[in-house]
């Protein structure tokens, strides 16, 4: 679908004029007009990523919205632009995090430069999640480094130097193979196209490599894509990142910022380099699965709330993996879904968790007790979140990890087995957590436990009607996500032996031939 008006390029430039417009602002004489720019920018983002849905065409396959301009005509960049169903959602749930998590939390100090920072990450996020030019996704995806860096290093708590370098490494250090891969997967496709290009779609169409030097651009990718999930072993960056930054960093980092890994394995890993994909799938199904359980183990020994749930983080990612490398229907349909659902759950549970350290001034779990006894509203809507990060029926999370495990038990049986193990652990650290921190004769501290505030109500109450409305009815997600996977998995059948047989039911189940 094509629109006269470039509302994918408005998602991006919309965030950068509101940074520009806040840092040109005299802070000291207009800081409360500097916050209202900032926070309307982030509201009209948010309005335009809900426009971007309503006209999106249910059913229709291929990208919609597209803008296409030549960037740099001798090395093939264009500003390339186009959303699909694997992406379509990401973008919304962008769109309506940021003005949210603005409105939850505001910076301890230096509020002009904390909007700024976070609206070019939102930018950087969004133009990531829209760039159908390998050079310019590139681009974004390195742009979303620098201000999170900043973010964490300004405005963390007591070891936010160290967390903030970790992090900038650890994902630099990906970002390196990447950018080999990028420019090597446009050079070796050129005697194949015909031309050097960048574009992503004649690329995935019409590049040929050998099998060798496929793989070899594929974990260039992959590489990248999984320090970014981040996947064991290479998620020791995370926990840190996730403790010290603050909590509007903590809620952006976990909702979008490391879905661009598990959606950058569906857009680019299996995309560009099916074959490689189907040979490495072993590999990233155990992988995605030492994940799930070691993610749940760690994550029960935790002493600190928020780390808790960072490595909550490592545990549901592991689900996306497993889900994305089954190469089913349902599966990667789930993973999509579970991209969501994992940024709204846990979104709000770095959220919920932010406020209760602005009360306490602590997250350590041993100092938290009784807090239903004095907040009852809050332990609610805590409650709330956690049984849909634990995958309660009737809740958003259930609908995705079921997706996932029915799909990918298919073509991945041993490994569905040992990851459903990761739902039992996950009900053990949350729920135990829950009652270690509610439940019990709050002491002096607790006594005072502030409720929640109705400003905190009307940013909490968004996230949980997404989460009862997809547990509940998930289908307008489903029928716009489906058309985009059913593709995909054609292409990957296309270039590679796998067979996606009929199911009973007269249903492609994407089940390997001959497959358990």
């Amino acid at each position: 679908m094509e629109t006269s008006f470039p509302i994918l390029t408005a998602l991006i430039a919309t965030p950068l004029v509101g940074a520009v417009l806040v840092a040109l602002l005299s802070w000291r004489r207009s800081a409360e007009v500097g916050k209202l720019v900032g926070l309307l920018s982030a509201v009209v983002t948010a309005a335009l990523s809900v426009w971007l849905l309503a006209s999106y065409e249910t059913g229709e396959v291929g990208y919609q919205f597209v803008t296409q301009q030549m960037w740099i005509e001798r090395w093939g960049i264009s500003w390339h632009l186009g959303v699909d169903g694997i992406s379509l959602f990401l973008v919304v749930l962008t769109g309506l995090l940021f003005p949210l998590a603005l409105l939850g939390v505001d910076p301890h100090h230096n509020g002009k430069a904390y909007l700024v920072w976070m609206l070019i990450l939102e930018a950087g996020v969004m133009g990531s999640f829209i760039s159908l030019d390998l050079f310019v996704f590139f681009l974004f995806f390195e742009i979303v480094l620098v201000p999170m860096y900043f973010l964490i290093g300004g405005w963390g708590y007591e070891g936010r130097v160290h967390a903030a370098l970790k992090f900038f490494l650890y994902t630099m250090f990906g970002s390196a193979f990447m950018f080999v891969g990028v420019v090597a997967t446009a050079f070796l496709a050129r005697e194949s196209v015909g031309r050097i290009t960048f574009d992503l779609v004649v690329l995935q169409e019409q590049a040929e490599f050998a099998t060798s030097t496929g793989r070899w651009l594929f974990f260039a990718f992959a590489v990248a894509f999984a320090v970014k999930v981040p996947i064991f072993p290479l998620h020791t960056w995370l926990p840190d990142a996730h403790t010290q930054a603050p909590t509007a960093g903590s809620v952006i980092l976990a909702a979008v910022m490391l879905k661009l890994g598990t959606y950058g394995f569906l857009r680019f890993g299996l995309g560009l380099f099916p074959e490689a994909a189907y040979w490495a799938r072993p590999l990233f199904l155990t992988l995605g699965v030492v994940g799930i359980i070691y993610g749940a183990i760690v994550a029960t020994m935790q002493k600190d709330l928020k780390r808790l749930v960072a490595y909550s983080s490592i545990a549901h990612l592991g689900f996306i993996v497993l889900g994305s490398f089954a190469f089913t229907s349902q599966s990667i349909s789930g993973s999509v879904l579970q991209m969501i659902n994992h940024g709204v759950s846990t979104g709000a549970l770095f959220l919920l968790v932010g406020w209760i350290y602005e009360r306490r001034h602590t997250r350590q779990i041993a100092e938290l007790r009784g807090i239903q006894a004095v907040a009852p509203i809050f332990a609610a809507g805590f409650m709330v979140v956690m049984l849909s990060s634990v995958g309660v029926p009737g809740l958003n999370g259930f609908v995705g990890e079921y997706l996932v495990l029915i799909g990918s038990f298919a073509t991945a049986r041993w490994w569905t087995v040992v990851a459903a193990a990761g739902v039992i652990l996950a009900a053990v650290y949350l729920l135990w957590a829950y009652q270690r921190v509610f439940h019990g004769e709050p002491d002096e501290e607790n006594r005072s436990f502030r409720e929640l505030t109705v400003r905190e109500g009307l940013v909490l109450v968004p996230f949980l009607a997404a989460i009862v409305f997809v547990g509940v009815y998930p289908k307008p997600l489903l029928d716009r996500i489906e058309p985009s996977v059913t593709e995909l998995i054609e292409h990957v059948e296309s270039r590679t032996d796998y067979v996606a047989p009929v199911s009973p039911a007269g249903e492609r189940a994407g089940e390997e031939e001959g497959g358990g």
